[in-house]
């Protein structure tokens, strides 16, 4: 059914993808409702979205009469509280989109541009872990190459606070991050904006970015040696199976793991062309078994209990659309809890349920 907006309520599932007024989408399809999309289709001020007859809970979902002024209002609340973030984060990939677009005409990277506009966005990103890990809803199979590197800049930022590097480091790591595909721009589009999975010989060339990427940033007097390090290594991997270079533990500078792990993160998170995008949870349990020896396990850790610091009493989604609550965090098992689930009241130890993951966290 059609609806607008103001009809709308946390819970609704979003059918049909939302584009804005320049037809570019800023809401995918399946999308279950939150606050901060509310307030994105204020913003962006969409007459109708069409939604599914059910909420995530299961229950019918009865659109309330359209209440124009009241939702303005609401919304205005919300912008107030959420906004700012995720219109300065849009913004930010417009830019890094007419950013890439002139790397890919020859032009050099003007530092002193990018820091102006994506150093408060760090800031910001720093400061709100719920907002920044929800930056894989807002990606989209024809707009996946801007949104990842901005969200690898923030992700990697936020990393590395949580490690406790100081302020200036971790604004070093998040621009090391937000760079670190630059050299894309020097790979045949004919080959990165493809839609079937690369070749042998595709693959070889895309490789070749982190090196690009190096050449583009490695006069800028601003930005700091470990950067550099950070962008050029970030596909190296602790046993030596990574590239450019193939180096092994030791010779690994960590800007470029706490770089991979952003960049892993929210690329499994989020649709792209050949991939379909994973549940975060089961993103995160992937990571820390499969990249056990592959990546630095101190930052792998310090990320999953960043992004599972959650208490007893959260609201969560699974995966099967069910919601539940938190009754239990196993800290052997920190992405994979005891629930109990709200339409029966049933307790779930998510670790004994292999094909179960939350899909995702709600404020309590």
């Amino acid at each position: 059914m059609k609806v607008h907006p103001s009809q709308l309520q946390e819970g609704c599932l979003i059918i049909e993808e939302v584009t804005g007024k320049t037809k570019k989408p800023i809401i995918p399809k399946n999308t279950v409702v939150q606050s901060i999309h509310l307030s994105v289709l204020h913003k962006f001020q969409v007459e109708t979205v069409e939604v599914g007859p059910k909420l995530s809970n299961g229950k019918p979902f009865v659109p309330t009469e359209q209440k124009v002024e009241k939702s303005k209002e609401a919304s205005a609340s919300q912008a107030k509280n959420a906004l700012p973030f995720y219109d300065h984060y849009l913004e930010a990939v417009k830019n890094y989109e007419a950013w890439f677009e002139s790397w890919q005409g020859g032009a050099s990277i003007k530092m002193h541009e990018i820091r102006e506009f994506i150093v408060p966005l760090i800031e910001k990103a720093v400061e709100s872990k719920r907002e920044l890990f929800l930056l894989h809803h807002f990606s989209t199979k024809e707009t996946y190459g801007a949104h990842h590197s901005v969200a690898m800049g923030l992700i990697s930022a936020y990393i590395a606070s949580a490690l406790g590097y100081s302020r200036g480091e971790w604004i070093q790591a998040g621009l090391a991050g937000l760079l670190s595909d630059s050299g894309m721009a020097r790979i045949d589009p004919m080959i990165t904006q493809k839609k079937e999975p690369l070749t042998e010989i595709e693959h070889e060339e895309v490789k070749k970015h982190a090196v690009y990427s190096y050449r583009l940033v490695e006069n800028i007097a601003s930005l700091g040696a470990q950067a550099k390090l950070g962008v050029l290594q970030h596909h190296e991997r602790l046993d030596g199976s990574g590239y450019p270079l193939g180096l092994r533990k030791g010779k690994i500078h960590r800007f470029s793991q706490i770089i991979a792990v952003s960049d892993m993160y929210h690329a499994m998170t989020s649709e792209r062309f050949y991939r379909n995008k994973q549940s975060p949870f089961k993103v995160l349990e992937e990571m820390r078994q499969e990249q056990f020896g592959r990546c630095d396990h101190q930052v792998v850790n310090a990320f999953i209990k960043e992004m599972t610091h959650y208490s007893t009493g959260t609201k969560v989604r699974l995966t099967t659309n069910q919601m539940a609550e938190i009754v239990f965090i196993d800290p052997a098992y920190p992405a994979r809890p005891m629930v109990r689930l709200e339409d029966s009241e049933e307790i779930v130890a998510l670790k004994e349920h292999a094909d179960l993951h939350i899909d995702e966290v709600y404020d309590t």
